[in-house]
């Protein structure tokens, strides 16, 4: 991508994100938990990934984060319910790409906190939805229907309005899911902008390759944290194949996400990974999530998967 990175509409600095702190924190559906007696903090600015099997609460857990499922147990700390604090991009698989909405006004909701659900826009508003579709490559798709992208399309798209929302925290499920390499290479290019001006950054993660180059920081999970760490440590061969056993121990089909095949000297190949679903419930993700509890209804509205 040659468009430079746009700068936030208020300058950002660490001190402006908020640490998050989890406190024996347990969430799940149902009243069953799917992830148990979490604790540990994400620090201001942080480039976090969380891996595990399928299964294992991985977006379960970032559903808390977002305030859509309450905890069972413990607590989450950080003022994530406050106005404009969060973005959120779901996974692809649970976004209803037959809503008819353009890709302009897929973007354009990234401007909803700003705006407001039904004032106009002014030229201002316009022209930063011209420079977020270029900054991901998508100059000339504003009147293409989202039905119509290709999935590593539709994901620019979602970076686009996640640029435009300015949010201190941006939480990512399996962003990189499925699409080519020149598409992960240009989205992470704008994640590790979004770290560079302090914005904390968690990613659900399946592709190890991606979390080693680019996440300095890990949380292995399932259903409790295996380790949260530095990323070399937290990715060891014992504590992949300990997290492993754990999930399976709930369900024996998991299958492990990008580790059956890791090796003793610590690379990895590519196994074949799922979604990271657990018990099939489903949760509307069609809000543009800007924050943690006063969502903005948005287009399309997404049929959400468990994990």
């Amino acid at each position: 991508m040659t468009a430079s990175l746009p700068r936030p509409a208020v300058g950002r600095t660490v001190a402006d994100v908020p640490a998050i702190r989890l406190e024996d924190l347990t969430l799940g559906y149902d009243r069953h938990p799917a992830v148990h007696h979490l604790s540990g903090q994400i620090a201001p600015g942080s480039l976090l990934a969380i891996v595990g099997p399928n299964g294992a609460g991985k977006s379960t857990l970032l559903r808390g984060l977002i305030g859509e499922l309450k905890p069972l147990g413990g607590r989450i700390i950080g003022n994530l319910d406050a106005r404009g604090r969060v973005a959120y991009v779901p996974q692809k698989d649970g976004i209803d790409v037959s809503y008819p909405v353009s890709v302009f006004d897929l973007v354009a909701m990234g401007l909803w906190e700003r705006r407001g659900l039904f004032q106009a826009f002014v030229r201002r508003d316009t022209d930063a939805i011209s420079k977020a579709l270029a900054l991901v490559g998508l100059s000339g798709f504003e009147r293409r229907p989202v039905g119509t992208l290709s999935g590593g399309q539709l994901q620019r798209a979602l970076f686009a309005r996640v640029s435009l929302q300015d949010a201190p925290v941006i939480l990512l499920d399996e962003p990189f899911s499925a699409i080519d390499n020149a598409t992960v290479d240009d989205l992470m290019g704008l994640v590790r902008g979004w770290s560079s001006e302090g914005r904390t950054v968690v990613a659900v993660l399946h592709d190890l390759a991606v979390v080693r180059t680019h996440f300095p920081e890990t949380l292995l999970l399932a259903r409790q944290a295996i380790a949260w760490g530095p990323t070399a440590e937290a990715l060891t061969v014992a504590n992949m194949a300990r997290a492993r056993g754990m999930t399976e121990a709930f369900d024996d089909s998991a299958p492990f996400c990008e580790v059956d095949h890791v090796g003793a000297g610590g690379g990895h190949g590519h196994a074949h990974h799922g979604h990271d679903h657990g018990q099939g419930h489903s949760h509307d993700h069609s809000h543009a999530h800007s924050h943690a509890h006063d969502h903005a209804p948005s287009a399309p509205p997404s049929r959400g998967s468990q994990g």
